[in-house]
């Protein structure tokens, strides 16, 4: 009340009507936040529209901020942005969703690095983030362990570290490197020798 007091002497008035128009019935008043657990496919329910996260987050739970064009996908501990996507959804859906409640501040992208692992190919290749670096034959079949920021590649190699300027924006959709395939030419017999025995006659 002391404040008032205050802020009345030094000339404030009485408030006027809020300066944006109030939200229509049964619209949200500004965005909101939803947590989902993302499904095997990448997936999320919202609504009766299934939106695409992520395959990389599959399985995990994470919180979902509804802004008027666009879903933020983002940690629930420390709200790292971790995707974003167009918002299909219109006003009157939003204001229905399940579990919805005010949005907190906008999520922010990690600073960190993100790690991946590949296998090289036979040439000694490797692919990240839509990206091909050529690494030498050298490596060819070897795990490669990769940081990957907006700007930089840093993979690192028996024989050091190279950094890469990227030169793709597509976000890293897979961490763990696949397992090679095998060439049949390749393949060991587990018995051990092969088994091909000379049919030729054998004098006595």
């Amino acid at each position: 009340m002391a404040d008032l007091v205050v802020l009345a002497r030094d000339g404030g008035r009485p408030a006027g009507p809020p300066p944006l128009p109030p939200a229509a019935a049964g619209q949200p008043a500004g965005p909101v936040e939803v947590d989902r657990t993302v499904g095997n496919s990448g997936c999320v329910s919202l609504g009766q529209h299934l939106v695409l996260a992520a395959e990389i987050l599959a399985g995990r739970r994470v919180g979902v901020r509804v802004d008027t064009h666009t879903l933020s996908f983002f940690d629930l501990e420390t709200r790292e942005l971790l995707r974003t996507r167009p918002n299909p959804l219109i006003p009157a859906q939003v204001a229905r969703l399940r579990s919805a409640r005010p949005a907190g501040p906008p999520p922010q992208p990690s600073t960190r690095p993100v790690r991946v692992q590949r296998r090289a190919s036979n040439s000694g290749g490797v692919m990240v983030a839509g990206q091909k670096v050529a690494l030498g034959r050298i490596h060819a079949r070897k795990t490669i362990t990769i940081d990957v920021t907006a700007t930089e590649l840093a993979v690192h190699c028996d024989d050091g570290t190279r950094i890469i300027r990227r030169t793709t924006s597509q976000a890293v959709t897979q961490i763990k490197a696949h397992r090679p395939r095998i060439r049949h030419g390749d393949r060991e017999d587990s018995q051990g020798p092969s088994r091909r025995q000379h049919t030729g006659k054998i004098n006595p």
